[in-house]
């Protein structure tokens, strides 16, 4: 008598109306393509065909052979039978590209009487579209594959023959439509570029990567069925579930990341065709003249990607689902800033890759920020009607937030406390959408936002700023279709004149000046950092930076709060502040931290610049006002700023990388997904090298503001520029010197357990 595992082994079973289904489907599609490929043989050859005959094929093999079997006394022989349907079915039947066969191969009249009506309607139309795009075909995919992983669901399926067959339908049709804008079948249209599927694939890996590490690192066995049921092949109920996820890791992964690279590189390698010798005649080819400086929009796929309309409010969108899931944890998760995504995500991981991509690229967030989303969609319905008082058309208000901010970051532990990090992303939304729902314009963005204008300051080292390609052609236009927009483009709202614009002072990186302008002359162009703070030159509505106080004002902020920052998470400074506050009791407490953070980021830089712009230009007998030369060496503090800001933060993103992937096993098991422990003390590489990466940095932003105040110098005083800048000098060499020191002090690891 053959044993058990024998008899499921040899078991095929037969239900009829499925392999019907598939035979008829066969049937068709070969009698259509046997009509059309001869008509049109480049978009219909053998292997179209063969993909189709294989997917249906792989259909009948992942539900009547052994495999269902199997299925109930194997997690892994199950999965092997969901991705079969989910990621080898569905896309070889898409290859065969069925639409135009399958029509063909069913008799004319019943396509003319019956489908005809039906195809034609124009919402069924829209309907079908909205099936196959994007962001419905992926979210829903991957909704899906985590529902019916879901112990209740899955148990359910394993017990019943009717849910079971409903979960591969399901499984089917998902994929089918998740497939869909990747294959792109002919004869339907993209509605999103070719790159755009690269970074669709990989959102869909992560969360099959995430998905299958549940099943790797799980302690206990996640369905009870499988704890129940025989084990003929030698592994335990927890052994299979482990090589199930590692089936759902490995090939699954390869089936994701193999069609992104091979689009990745169809879209970065240089087209092959080349013109036919009539269309060559027709149109001789001219070399353009190689732009005097780099436009990223220039660049194959980074260019592409910019250039769509969708890109922006695709990227805030992201960002305000990630504000959202954030705001959720911090108020319905644990009060443990290490245990909250509200305590790691906002204060690691988001401010560690800001300031990375301040100065690799520019200002990027403000580009995707999910605060002027929100805003965009109440302005739908609540459009704005007044114009911003011109009394308060100045950084003073940010300064004063800025201030505020630091402050109340300390002495309330803000980083600490998730449901106040909560709050205050909350209240960031609602403040925006206030003042941008009375205020025409940016108003917020311009005068109000703190986070705006930390980015602003810091952006005046980015090696990137969008400006104009040629003045020339700025000097002939008569619309000034960037600044005043058109039919189909606002203009700016920050009302930053491109011909006059210089650096990055106030934008936001919205792009819309450039994609308003019809000649193509606003581009992200390359500049040399730190450039735009030494022209002395009116911008547009920005003005001369020498002649700002409030601007001055800010960047003093910027680069002393970058210091006392730092400062206060090192174990002397932070001793000595806890000591201090010992001395007072209640409000007076609060008093003497807000004296304390207002005398160190504000009133104390304010009386160095004050001395450093009296000094310099009595002793150098310059003839530009000291306010003036206060004002506007002022700036060239920023590149030392910047680089504590950069070297603190990074700090932290370093060493508090892994911090999301035990908040999300705790996720997990609040919602019953596992019961696994988290891994809250993860250890985490050496990084012993952090601190010589610091000082590298902390050289470099002392370098930079040295050969700033150099040049100024030799601009203001010609006859005696030591003078002036000896005073500035040695302020930066004494903020350079406190930061040496704080990077070699231990610097405490807010927000995780990590060791």
């Amino acid at each position: 008598m053959p044993s058990q595992a024998e008899s499921v082994l040899y078991s095929w079973t037969f239900e009829p109306v499925p392999a019907l289904g598939i035979v008829v489907s066969a049937v068709v599609y070969f009698l259509g393509w046997k009509k059309i490929a001869p008509l049109l043989p480049e978009r219909f050859p053998l292997w179209r065909l063969l993909s189709f005959f294989c997917g249906l094929v792989v259909i009948y093999v992942a539900i009547a052979s052994p495999l269902d079997a199997f299925a109930s006394w194997l997690l892994s022989v199950h999965m092997v039978q969901h991705l079969l349907l989910t990621m080898v079915a569905a896309p070889l039947l898409l290859l065969g590209a069925p639409f135009l066969p399958l029509l063909s191969g069913l008799p004319r009249g019943f396509v003319r009487e019956g489908l005809a009506p039906f195809l034609s309607d124009r919402t069924l139309k829209k309907i079908g579209g909205l099936l196959v795009h994007p962001l419905f075909a992926g979210p829903v995919f991957m909704l899906s594959n985590v529902l019916w992983h879901l112990p209740v669901f899955y148990e359910r399926a394993l017990g019943s023959t009717s849910w079971h067959e409903a979960e591969h339908v399901c499984f089917l049709g998902t994929a089918l439509l998740f497939w869909w804008p990747v294959v792109q079948p002919w004869p339907s249209r993209p509605v999103w570029p070719r790159w755009a599927m690269v970074p669709y694939l990989l959102v869909v890996d992560i969360q099959n990567t995430i998905l299958s590490g549940f099943f790797n690192f799980s302690e206990r066995v996640l369905y009870p069925t499988y704890a129940s049921a025989p084990r003929f092949t030698g592994l335990s109920a927890l052994e299979d579930q482990s090589a199930a996820g590692g089936i759902m890791w490995v090939p699954g992964s390869i089936v994701f990341l193999v069609p992104a690279a091979m689009i990745a590189i169809k879209c970065l390698s240089p087209s092959l065709r080349r013109p036919n010798a009539a269309s060559a005649i027709r149109s001789p080819v001219v070399p353009r003249a190689k732009p005097a400086r780099f436009d990223l929009f220039d660049a194959s796929v980074i260019g592409q990607m910019l250039r769509w309309r969708h890109f922006r409010i695709s990227m805030q969108i992201l960002l305000f689902s990630l504000a959202i899931l954030v705001v959720a944890d911090g108020f319905l998760g644990p009060q443990v800033a290490a245990m909250n995504l509200a305590g790691v995500l906002p204060w690691t991981h988001w401010r560690g890759f800001t300031v990375i991509a301040l100065l690799v690229a520019g200002n990027f967030f403000c580009m995707a920020c999910p605060f002027t989303f929100a805003r965009n969609l109440l302005r739908r319905i609540f459009p704005p009607v007044r114009q911003w008082p011109s009394a308060l058309r100045s950084k003073w208000i940010s300064v004063f937030l800025l201030v505020t901010f630091f402050w109340s970051y300390e002495f309330f532990d803000i980083w600490n406390t998730p449901f106040w990090t909560a709050s205050l992303i909350v209240f960031y939304f609602l403040s925006a959408a206030v003042v941008d729902g009375i205020f025409r314009g940016a108003s917020f963005c311009k005068y109000v936002c703190p986070i705006g204008q930390f980015h602003f300051v810091s952006s005046l080292l980015s090696p990137l700023e969008v400006s104009v390609k040629n003045p020339d052609v700025c000097s002939n236009c008569r619309t000034h279709d960037c600044l005043k927009g058109n039919d189909e483009q606002s203009g700016c709202e920050l009302h930053l004149f491109q011909p006059s614009k210089s650096g990055n002072m106030d934008c936001t990186f919205c792009l819309d000046c450039v994609k308003a302008c019809p000649s193509d002359n606003v581009g992200l162009l390359s500049v040399n950092p730190s450039r735009d703070i030494l022209l002395e030159r009116r911008r547009s509505s920005v003005g001369e930076y020498s002649r700002r106080p409030d601007l001055a004002a800010l960047v003093l902020v910027f680069t002393f709060g970058a210091f006392v920052n730092a400062a206060l998470m090192v174990l002397p400074v932070s001793d000595w502040i806890q000591n201090r506050r010992a001395v007072f009791v209640g409000n007076a407490a609060i008093v003497w931290d807000g004296g304390f953070f207002i005398c160190a980021i504000l009133v104390l830089p304010t009386l160095l610049a004050i001395v450093c712009g009296l000094g310099g230009t009595m002793f150098s007998r310059s003839q530009t006002p000291w306010s003036h030369i206060a004002c506007g060496y002022t700036l060239a503090l920023v590149p030392l700023g910047f680089s504590m800001w950069i070297a603190h933060y990074c700090y932290h993103l370093f060493t508090g990388f892994p911090t999301p992937w035990p908040i999300l096993q705790r996720i997990s098991k609040d919602v019953g997904f596992s019961d696994a422990s988290p891994l809250w003390s993860m250890t985490v590489p050496s990084l012993s090298w952090i601190p010589g990466f610091q000082v590298l940095l902390l050289n470099a932003g002392c370098l930079l503001t040295l050969w700033l105040f150099w040049k100024k110098s030799k601009t203001n005083a010609w006859a005696r520029p030591w003078a002036l800048f000896a005073p500035w000098a040695a302020l930066a060499l004494a903020l350079y010197l406190c930061g040496l020191w704080i990077v070699l002090q231990p610097m405490e690891m807010r927000g995780t357990f990590l060791h």
